[in-house]
């Protein structure tokens, strides 16, 4: 028996050997059976007989069947020969029609692939580009052997093969993005596809489709080495992919072949920095302004001293004749004011002043009699605002807090979520094994492969165990009422209606296996060319990630690449941090859980929730686990919300340590402590209580009466605004306080009367900064942003509500305190008193002195001036040219705290993958799709207008560096016209006859009950359905799932992607395509401008259509959009905001100061300068700026406001007779008390917060805060005053007047007075005028010394006193 098997096989080679190869013989015909060595195939393996013999004429059926399936054999008839059946004709058309569906879009591709095959199949001169080289013996089902050829050689030009391939090397799939050679090149995917290696892939038996082994041998013309003789290279022409068919057919679209493609010149380059003169431009201005203003300084220095020097001398011409200094030298109290040369504004000034002090007098004497009264009535109010706490609304949601609801982010958003589902809940794991030693595979097909460390069957096998732990995750849930599982919530694009867990879309390496371990541990031996080796899991895995389309392997091992929920799984969604494509040598494995995104009211997002926290909790069980063999990064949908939530509570003790010492600071630094017996009777604890009360108070009211009117409030306003009012209402408190301790109560005045005294003093001065503040917050309360917004109106009734309640209750608790005082009782123990009596001298303490005695006058010599000016222009300058380079942005991980699980995932995504986030596409009402040109103005196949909108996002994935996009857009309705194209085989109806007759039939369904076609063949190759099969065959289409028969079918992809209303009418569609991997804000942000100007450019196009509305629009969607769109205009928005808080300080400060114009602008300068040198360090210290920075900047007006307006106010109404004495003054008296109130509260607050973990925290309230209250200080404490020694206003004329005319009306009196006791004593005798002189002449000039010390007071009274 083996002697017989050996001469067959023998003579088999002979007869094939014998085969001569010559024109117009056939060497197989007809179908003979099936292909025993092939197992598996998708299709049936029919293999021809071998058959040397003449090629046949074709005639009737026959020769129509050829014309439909190789028209380029077509001789005309009974001039027709070819060497295949009719049934050949139907495999090869089964076998076409596959290939046909996903070549479709491109006419001449998909001629030259039939061509290719049809030569192979059915030339009439095939022995001459055919060499049969294997046949074996088959028994039919009639028990009749034939001798069928499994294997044969083609020969092939290269001018043909390489022609034919470039036709197709370009060909999309519309669904995907990706390249239909991609499907066709095996292992070898589209990056590294050749004509070779494709025709290898379509002659492989192993690949599921074709029935034997074809050898395609491609040669250069002329070369014949190695030919058998006789045969010839096929060198037939094939088309090229910008001509039309034979048929009729169009040529293929831009997005299918380059060649199409029309010149488009390359999109401009993203402007450059700012350049003058070959460098920075921004610098170059800087210096520019530097130099200017310090010549403009040094220039206003040498006028001023050649002025000075000319006025001294006629001062010393004009000293006999009375006649004063002037402002710089002048000695102002010694020259007489006449009252023509007071000016309106000044005489306005002081009447405001004047009425000012005088009704806050009165205020503060009523409030100071009935304390008690006043606590409770002020209690009643707080109690009744705040009572809207109940109704508090807390925003967490980072979409409602950073994104306006009127934002067009917000609108697309809405306008997305609203007709098609919200973009799935992500839950990943990005998973390393670092130090684990990787191999190199000697693979049969595809040669010696790196594997890394991570790609190893243990660690897939382990994987695969975590992923079905996670898969099986079950728990109760409350709001089913029932026990829920992930098919409850999950994303399964296949099955919506009713997943099983399979349905569920999972995407990871197991996948590649279906999630079995048995086909992970499956192997088998194969022979390739001769050599026979073990095939396993690894040459699976490697043709899958280069071909995950693949239903079957090419393989011995024949297993699908496809998901168990049935769809693809794309390599970047599997494997990450690999370069080159070498994907096997990969250094991350990925794992996606998809869950459907459910709006926040409802059940299902409340499940979606709860199954994240179980998934989290395994996972972070199985990191801690000795067991696991990963290290890995890993994140839920709620992770982020989550870990901001947890620093937040985390970070709450670190903010109530700060507000302690900031209270025992206020409680300590208020007290006189005269000595060291008095000390429980002279500190202020109780009254620092009061004042931190008064601002917590004045919080909780503001934070309650937003509550009541229902605006929300956020954890960035529990956090800031407190601080704020903290900061200010610490400075008024200091300036009452201090003020009340230097002051000594005047004989027979009550203590009511002389705290009422003190408020009239400073109380506008409190009132002007409070106003400022809170006018500016109110402004700010324009802001677009909502988390700046409901900050800015949350902190301005605070501070308002803050100067109130001080006004009233923090009076009357001062009040309390000094009764306690004055009868020596002790604070807290009420009932302890002390014998040392309060001593009735002004206490000073030790700042004031110290800053009048040493501080003022060395930072006021005239050097110092200098020196401190050039330096602050310099900081200027400097911060400006900083300013210009400041970060826009905040990147997410910012958000997070130091410790947060997170930070991981971030450095993992950013480092491991490969392609950014999902990008829609998102079309609104109003575009005809139905029409030729509504459909011509969005595919990308033939026939297709050039700048389509599908076109026109390819043309941006061509440069990926400026488009920010790297995978072009799928395209539903270029699958729809493929899907209805007779030649794929998708669109078919039930046969007359069938009870669904007439109805759309699946590509599933058997051949001969679907012989019907949804549309005919289009004589021209474009196929354009007319309205009435447009809107019939669309559901059909969304509804089809893609199987092997029709991979065009759009349930999964499209589906959801296609919204109509009741009558039928497309409202909304949406195509996707990818971003580049996206990793920190500036690259979100420059994504979202790019974005959007293109889809602005589709919209133009599309509306240029007939019968588009012009409301109709274009416009990108990525769920990132609501956070990013922000930096697109937050630099203007920030402009906008900071300067209508600057608006009311200027504004304020010159009507409370009498229409003062340039204490106004000094008061405005400084602030402006310490929001610019703010911004300046932002940029050294690594600070972004974003909303929480912006909303830190205006908190920076406001405190700005308390560090320069009290000191403006002073030295406007001082009267010391020089600019100079009048800086020190004001720097001594209020500089010493805005320092000890301001700054000294700020500062050992704001030291505390640096322990905080999280980071938002350090950055954007330690740092930023740090730096708003040094360089406050610095501008307030250093540069104002020497400001003012320069260009402040000139004494107050009228307060002057009013000062000459107090003294001649008491110098008068005194006159008035000697002149009755002249009078009286000359009336007298001698002797008793003798006497009585004596006695008189002691009394007269007491008195006259006394009304002297009373006029030489009011001279030297502070400005304060003036108010008087």
């Amino acid at each position: 028996m083996v002697r017989v098997a050996a001469l067959l096989t023998f003579l088999t080679f002979v007869v094939v050997s014998e085969a001569q190869h010559e024109p117009g013989f056939c060497a197989f015909y007809e179908e003979c059976g099936r292909n025993p060595s092939v197992e598996g195939s998708l299709l049936p393996p029919n293999v021809p007989c071998l058959n040397y013999s003449p090629a046949r004429l074709l005639k009737g059926n026959h020769y129509n069947k050829l014309k439909q399936v190789c028209p380029m054999l077509d001789q005309g008839k009974d001039n027709t020969y070819a060497c295949c059946s009719t049934k050949q004709l139907s495999s090869l058309e089964l076998s076409l029609g596959l290939s046909k569906a996903v070549l479709v879009r491109c006419p001449s591709c998909a001629e030259n692939f039939a061509h290719l095959h049809c030569i192979t199949t059915c030339s009439p001169n095939q022995t001459q580009t055919v060499k049969v080289t294997k046949v074996m013996n088959v028994t039919n089902a009639l028990n009749k052997t034939r001798e069928v050829v499994t294997g044969y050689q083609a020969f092939l030009s290269t001018t043909f093969a390489d022609g034919a391939y470039d036709s197709c090397k370009n060909v999309r799939i519309p669904a995907t993005g990706g390249f239909a050679v991609a499907t066709m090149c095996g292992r070898y995917g589209a990056k590294l596809c050749s004509p070779q290696r494709w025709y290898d892939f379509q002659g492989d038996s192993s690949n599921g489709l074709a029935p034997l082994d074809i050898d395609f041998q491609l040669r250069k013309e002329g070369d014949t080495e190695g030919l058998p003789k006789g045969a010839v290279s096929y060198n037939g022409r094939a088309l090229k992919c910008n001509e039309t068919t034979p048929s009729g057919g169009q040529v293929c679209s831009c997005q299918d072949c380059q060649a199409s493609c029309p010149a488009m010149p390359a999109p401009p380059l993203p402007p450059g920095p700012f350049r003058l003169m070959g460098t920075n431009g921004f610098l170059v201005i800087s210096i520019i302004l530097l130099c200017l203003l310090i010549f403009a300084f040094l220039f206003y220095l040498l006028v001023a001293c050649w002025v000075s020097y000319r006025k001294s001398k006629s001062v010393e011409k004009g000293r006999s004749k009375g006649k004063g200094k002037d402002q710089n030298s002048n000695e102002v109290g010694e020259r007489l004011i006449d009252p023509s040369e007071v000016t309106c504004a000044e005489r306005n000034s002081l009447a405001a002043q004047a009425f000012l002090s005088l009704q806050f007098q009165r205020w503060g004497t009523l409030m100071a009699t009935y304390p008690l009264t006043v606590l409770l009535l002020s209690a009643v109010v707080v109690a009744v605002f705040s009572a809207g706490l109940k109704d508090i609304e807390l925003t967490t949601d980072p979409v409602e807090l950073w994104s306006a609801a009127n934002s067009r982010a917000r609108q697309e958003k809405d306008f997305h979520d609203t007709n098609f589902d919200p973009f799935f809940r992500t839950d990943q794991l990005i998973l390393t094994a670092p130090g684990r030693q990787g191999h190199i595979y000697d693979s049969l097909l595809f040669g010696p492969q790196n594997f890394s460390g991570i790609v190893s069957k243990d660690l897939l096998i382990e994987l695969l165990e975590l992923q079905t732990r996670i898969q099986n995750i079950e728990f109760w849930s409350d709001d089913l009422n029932r026990t829920a599982s992930l098919k409850d919530v999950c994303f399964a694009p296949l099955n919506p209606s009713n997943p099983s867990l399979t349905d569920c879309a999972v995407n990871s390496m197991p996948q590649y296996f279906q999630n079995s371990v048995e086909n992970i541990n499956a192997k088998v031996n194969m022979t390739e060319l001769g050599v026979t080796k073990e095939v396993d899991w690894r040459d699976h895995l490697i043709y899958c990630l280069n071909s995950p389309l693949s239903f079957q392997d090419i393989t011995d091992l024949r297993m699908s690449c496809m998901a168990d929920y049935g769809a693809p799984v794309f390599s970047f969604l599997a494997v990450g941090g690999y370069e080159n494509d070498d994907l096997t040598n990969a250094e991350a494995l990925i794992m996606t859980f998809s869950l459907n995104n459910y709006p926040r009211t409802s059940v299902k997002f409340k499940v979606a929730m709860q199954w994240e926290q179980e998934f989290l909790n395994i996972v972070q069980a199985y990191q801690k686990s000795p067991a696991s063999k990963f290290t890995f990064a890993y994140m839920a949908e709620r992770s982020l919300e989550d870990e901001i939530n947890r620093t937040t509570a985390e970070d709450i003790p670190i903010f109530m340590i700060s507000y302690a010492v900031i209270f025992v600071y206020i409680a300590v630094a208020l007290g006189e402590y005269s000595s060291w017996k008095r000390i429980l009777v002279d500190s202020k604890f109780l009254v620092g209580l009061g004042g931190i009360m008064v601002v917590g108070c004045s919080v909780l009211a503001s934070m309650g009466f937003y509550s009541w009117i229902g605006v929300p409030s956020s954890l960035i306003i529990l956090q800031v605004v407190p601080f704020l009012v903290l900061a200010v209402g610490a400075d008024n408190i200091f300036i009452f306080v201090l003020e009340h301790q230097r002051d000594v109560r005047r004989p027979g005045e009550k203590r009511e009367e002389q705290i009422g005294r003190v408020l009239g003093n400073v109380a506008p001065s409190m009132l002007l900064c409070s106003v400022s503040e809170s006018i500016c917050f109110f402004l700010g309360g324009l802001s677009t942003m909502p988390a700046v917004k409901t900050f800015a109106l949350y902190a301005a009734l605070a501070v308002f509500m803050d100067f109130i309640l001080q006004m009233t209750a923090f009076v009357a608790l001062l009040s309390l305190d000094g009764r306690r005082q004055d009868n020596n009782r002790c604070e807290v123990l009420c009932c302890a008193t002390v014998s040392t009596k309060r001593p009735n001298k002004p206490n000073e303490g030790f700042l004031l002195p110290l800053m009048r005695k040493y501080y003022a006058p060395v930072l006021l010599h005239n050097y110092t001036r200098i020196v401190v000016m050039l330096v602050f222009i310099f900081m200027l300058c400097g911060s400006i040219f900083l300013m210009f380079n400041v970060t826009v942005g905040l990147d997410q991980e910012l958000a997070m705290p130091q410790d947060s699980y997170m930070l991981d995932y971030f450095k993992y995504l950013y480092k491991y993958f490969e392609v950014g986030v999902p990008v829609y596409f998102v079309t609104t009402k109003g575009f005809n799709f139905t029409s030729v040109e509504g459909m011509d103005a969005t595919c990308s196949s033939v026939g297709c207008d050039q700048y389509s909108l599908t076109q026109k996002i390819q043309y941006a994935t061509n440069y990926p560096h400026l488009s920010y996009l790297a995978i072009p857009a799928n395209s539903w309705v270029d699958d729809y016209i493929d899907w209805l194209n007779p030649g794929s085989g998708c669109c078919r109806l039930y046969n007359a006859g069938h009870p669904n007759a007439s109805q759309f039939c699946p590509a599933s369904k058997p051949t001969l009950q679907c012989i019907r076609k949804c549309m005919p063949i289009p004589p021209n190759g474009v196929l354009r359905p007319s309205v009435e099969k447009f809107n019939r065959f669309l559901p059909d289409f969304l509804g089809n799932r893609p199987d092997l028969s029709c991979p065009k079918g759009g349930l999964g992809a499209y589906d959801k992607a296609v919204v109509r209303d009741q009558s039928g009418e497309i409202i909304a569609t949406r195509f996707m395509a990818y971003h580049t991997p996206l990793t920190n804000s500036q690259e979100f942000t420059a994504a979202l401008l790019k974005s959007r100007e293109l889809a602005h450019n589709i919209t133009m196009g599309m509306r240029a259509i007939p019968g588009t509305s012009p409301d109709f629009e274009v416009f990108p969607y990525t769920v990132t959009n609501v956070f990013y769109e922000q930096y697109l205009t937050i630099v203007p928005e920030g402009l906008f905001n900071i300067s209508l808080c600057l608006l009311p300080t200027f504004v304020v400060c010159c009507l409370l100061l009498g229409l003062d114009l340039r204490s106004g602008l000094l008061n405005l300068i400084t602030i402006i300068m310490i929001i610019v040198d703010t911004v300046g360090v932002m940029t050294l210290w690594s600070i972004d700026y974003n909303a929480v920075a912006l909303i830190n900047l205006v908190t920076a007006v406001g405190i700005s406001v308390e560090f320069v307006s009290h000191m403006t106010r002073s030295f406007a109404l001082s009267t010391k007779p020089t600019h100079v004495e009048r800086a020190m003054e004001a720097t001594a008296n209020m500089g010493s008390a805005v320092f000890a109130g301001v700054a000294m509260t700020n500062l050992p607050g704001i030291l505390v917060l640096a322990f905080a973990k999280a980071q938002l925290i350090q950055l954007f309230f330690f740092r930023l805060n740090l730096v708003i209250t040094l360089l406050g200080m610095a501008h307030g404490l250093i540069f104002l005053p020497v400001l003012l020694s320069y260009f402040g206003p000139s004494v107050n004329k009228a307060v002057l007047l009013q000062l000459q005319q107090a003294k001649a009306k008491a110098q008068q009196e005194l006159q008035m007075r000697n002149l009755n006791m002249i009078q009286s004593f000359e009336n007298m005798s001698y002797e008793d005028n003798e006497v009585k002189q004596d006695s008189y002449s002691t009394q007269a000039p007491t008195d006259a010394s006394v009304d002297s010390q009373v006029l030489e007071k009011q001279d030297k009274e502070n400005p304060v006193r003036i108010d008087e």
